[in-house]
């Protein structure tokens, strides 16, 4: 069983219990909760209470959740984009729309359930049963090159690289208005956001380190193709980051404009260069995906504007 408190402060006040935990606790469905709550699994201030309890300034909310049982992940044939494979990693294309691991609710159909068969029992088991081989991840509308680890060595030599941020990841992105710099860097922390907690957000007192650089490879008007690369890799960093300087990401509705004119699906994001120190050789090693169909078209059709 998992034991988690949280004590209310004044901008949650009047929020109903289920939806403030709901938001809090992602991988917490909102029925869920109402569940625990009915079960007595949550007090507050050392009470039982309803669903519809309203919070106060001050509350202690305790949550007793019980151990969850980890389903069977189940290889699923699923074509991928391979760039590179050896003994110790495999190196895809992510497409668009596909979730790198599984989730409660969200078991098929991702990258792990295409690695699992194409690699069967030879994936790194650190990261547990939901992530086999899963060293870091990508947002599912993110496009790109990621890795997978397929033993514990590798996972550990990768892991250790991303701590120490010495791994190259550069980002191709379509931003909002026209970015007047033709290089920059933006060094502010991220943190979860204080209302809206499903979303990240610029936090000076308690966010995480984070430093993006950017530069402009072409202007396009009211929109500009840029270049990002990551030197730490919070959730959601780039998207976050250039929303925070005025430029959001084309097609993210989550960090930018709710409307645009060209039907995408989710943030113009592609992860494009990939380098790293090889786990059994010792030698820098890089890796590259194309841009898709959609995001090239998209620069094409920006150009003729």
């Amino acid at each position: 069983m998992t034991q988690n408190r949280f004590l209310v402060e004044n901008g949650d006040l009047g929020e109903r219990i289920d939806k403030y935990l709901s938001e809090l606790l992602e991988n917490q469905t909102r029925s869920y909760l109402q569940k625990l709550i009915k079960d007595e699994a949550v007090l507050v201030n050392g009470k039982t209470v309803k669903a519809s309890y309203k919070l106060n300034e001050g509350d202690e909310i305790e949550i007793t959740i019980p151990d969850a049982v980890l389903p069977d992940i189940e290889p699923q044939d699923i074509p991928l984009d391979i760039l590179y494979e050896d003994e110790d990693v495999l190196l895809v294309n992510k497409p668009k729309g596909m979730v790198v691991h599984p989730s409660a609710g969200h078991y098929e159909g991702t990258l792990v359930n295409a690695v699992m068969y194409h690699c069967h029992d030879k994936l790194s088991g650190i990261n547990g049963v939901l992530r086999p081989g899963i060293v870091h991840r990508i947002d599912m509308d993110t496009t790109g090159v990621l890795v997978i680890c397929k033993n514990d060595a590798a996972h550990l030599s990768l892991g250790e690289q991303l701590k120490e941020h010495s791994i190259t990841r550069k980002y191709r992105a379509i931003v909002h208005n026209n970015v007047k710099e033709d290089e920059g860097s933006v060094d502010a922390p991220i943190g979860r956001h204080p209302i809206d907690r499903k979303k990240m957000s610029i936090q000076p007192q308690t966010g995480k380190n984070a430093v993006t650089h950017y530069k402009v490879l072409e202007r396009f008007g009211n929109y500009t193709y840029v270049e990002c690369q990551l030197e730490t890799g919070r959730t959601h960093q780039i998207r976050v980051h250039m929303s925070s300087i005025h430029h959001p990401l084309l097609g993210d509705t989550v960090y930018g404009p709710a409307k645009q004119p060209f039907h995408l699906q989710g943030q113009t994001l592609h992860a494009r260069v990939l380098g790293f120190i090889h786990p059994r050789t010792g030698e820098y090693v890089e890796f590259e995906a194309p841009l898709p169909e959609y995001f090239e078209k998209l620069l094409v059709q920006l150009r003729k504007r």
